[in-house]
């Protein structure tokens, strides 16, 4: 985990930095992806919109778009 997120989790605090990647309007998970995902480990997409502000629907486009990324960089590859 990143030095920024690991102080945020062991000091209980949200983080401020918004210009951050990681960071996600989420207080609950101190405003942080990672200390999300050390939480509560694998999502439903309803979790990961419900952090992100995003319809169900959306965060599924997302993730089809991201795995047909990865299906055609590992066919690339492989040639």
């Amino acid at each position: 985990m990143r030095e920024c997120a690991q102080k945020c989790y062991l000091e209980k605090i949200c983080c401020e930095e918004k210009q951050c990647r990681i960071w996600i309007d989420f207080e609950e998970d101190k405003n942080c992806t990672l200390i999300a995902v050390k939480k509560h480990g694998p999502m439903t997409l309803k979790q990961i919109a419900e952090r992100h502000h995003i319809s169900i629907v959306r965060a599924k486009q997302i993730l089809d778009a991201t795995l047909a990324k990865i299906k055609n960089v590992i066919t690339t590859a492989s040639y």
